[in-house]
C-alpha cells in the first residue's frame, strides 16, 4: 500500500512540471518516469528496501515520497538540459529537413 502512496505522490508532483521549461530528458514522458521512479526508490530507501503494508501506511508515508520525486525530476531535467546545450542539430542538406 505504501508503494501506491509513493507513486501517487510522484504523479501529483509531476503535474506541476507544466510550469517548468520543457528541458526534461525525454520530454514530459521523461519527467513522468523521473518523478515516479524517484518517489518509489526514495520511499524504498527510507524503509530499508521494504514496502510497508496496509496497516503501516498513513499520510506521512505519502509525504516521504516528495524529496524523491523532486530528486528524480531534477536528475531528468539536468540530463535533458545538458544534452540540449550542445547547439543546434547539424543540417542534413535534405529538402524539408
Amino acid at each position: 500500500m505504501a508503494a501506491l502512496a509513493w507513486v501517487m505522490m510522484g504523479l501529483a508532483l509531476w503535474h506541476f512540471t507544466i510550469f517548468v521549461d520543457d528541458r526534461f530528458w525525454g520530454g514530459i514522458v521523461g519527467a513522468f518516469v523521473g518523478a515516479l521512479a524517484g518517489a518509489f526508490l526514495f520511499g524504498l530507501a527510507i524503509h530499508g528496501l521494504t514496502i510497508p503494508g496496509r496497516d503501516a501506511t498513513d499520510l506521512v508515508t505519502a509525504l516521504e515520497a516528495i524529496p524523491g520525486a523532486l530528486i528524480g525530476l531534477a536528475v531528468v531535467y539536468g540530463v535533458g538540459a545538458s544534452r540540449r546545450d550542445h547547439g543546434p542539430e547539424p543540417a542534413t542538406g535534405l529538402p524539408g529537413a
